[in-house]
């Protein structure tokens, strides 16, 4: 072969690959519709180490109590991931590191025997003072998940997030929640 033809050869492989990557998977394109079709898609998630084949950064529920979260599918895996990060503030942190008792290491303990039951995957960041909550989803071969089981997920996720925000705000008051005072903390209505 002469220098043209290999020239020419590796030209085209490069012309090929750059547009299997600039072209959309079929779930790529189906998780970005039901974002769209809710209202609720915000960007394209950054990848500077391109680690991903997409994701996207949308929030959830619709509404003033809406919390930032992420749908990706890591480079060469099978799954999409759909997750919520928390970092717990200063004043949170200072809350749980006051007193004689280690509230720090009971709340975390506390947060992973919840997120195990709750059967999502986690990473607990106790130096940091950060945990990520996980939901893994693997599309059918046609690349397919329905927008009802994707939905369920969004939700189980943001669910458990919310729980663990109720059970940190419990680990820093430091004091038990009255079970006969309801005040606008047991509002669940998200969509309001």
């Amino acid at each position: 072969m002469g220098l043209i033809q290999k020239v020419l050869k590796t030209e085209i492989q490069f012309l090929i690959i750059k547009k299997m990557s600039t072209k959309k998977s079929k779930i790529e394109h189906l998780i970005q519709e039901y974002l769209i079709d809710e209202g609720i898609l915000k960007e394209r998630s950054p990848d500077p180490k391109s680690e991903l084949d997409f994701g996207f950064i949308f929030t959830f529920p619709p509404g003033p109590n809406s919390q930032k979260m992420s749908v990706f599918k890591p480079k060469n895996k099978s799954f999409i991931i759909i997750a919520i990060r928390t970092e717990i503030s200063k004043s949170q942190i200072n809350a749980l590191n006051s007193g004689k008792e280690n509230k720090v290491f009971q709340f975390f303990s506390d947060l992973r025997k919840f997120l195990l039951i709750k059967e999502v995957y986690f990473r607990i960041n106790t130096k940091d003072y950060r945990f990520e909550i996980h939901k893994q989803f693997f599309p059918d071969r046609n690349e397919y998940i329905s927008k009802n089981s994707f939905y369920n997920g969004i939700q189980k996720v943001y669910y458990c997030f919310y729980y663990s925000s109720i059970l940190l705000s419990e680990h820093c008051s430091g004091k038990e929640i009255p079970s006969k005072t309801f005040g606008p903390e047991f509002d669940l209505s998200l969509y309001s």
